[in-house]
């Protein structure tokens, strides 16, 4: 039962890693091209037209660093060697943080521990 639960999950879960059928094309078609620092693995087709990457983990877009995203999207033609971070005003790749335990939560706000403070009297309801 566990097996066949794994593999229905390999088949049609994408937001958990690539699927079934993912991989089968990567495996027939891709050419590995590299890695980011999180673990994610980009690839191109033999032909070159198409470019795609496979997540290390959950699937989301924004684990993708600006410098991946611009030849993912055929901005630029050299893959990207290292970080971007060069400056040092620049800080380094983040990914979305909504959502998860990084998430900013407010004092007040449901999620948060603590209580909102007493509205101070400057507020004024709207009236129609």
């Amino acid at each position: 039962m566990r097996i066949e639960m794994g593999l229905l999950r390999a088949a049609f879960i994408w937001w958990r890693n690539a699927t079934a059928g993912t991989f089968v094309n990567t495996w027939l078609t891709g050419v590995p091209v590299g890695r980011d620092e999180a673990g994610n693995r980009y690839y191109r087709s033999r032909s070159g037209k198409r470019r795609w990457v496979i997540y290390n983990g959950m699937v989301d877009a924004s684990r993708v660093t600006a410098d991946w995203h611009g030849w993912l999207h055929h901005l630029t033609d050299d893959v990207p060697a290292g970080s971007l971070a060069s400056t040092p005003w620049e800080k380094p790749h983040r990914p979305n943080l909504s959502g998860g335990k990084g998430a900013y939560r407010p004092a007040g706000s449901l999620a948060a521990a603590g209580v909102r403070g007493h509205a101070r009297g400057d507020y004024q309801a709207w009236r129609p």
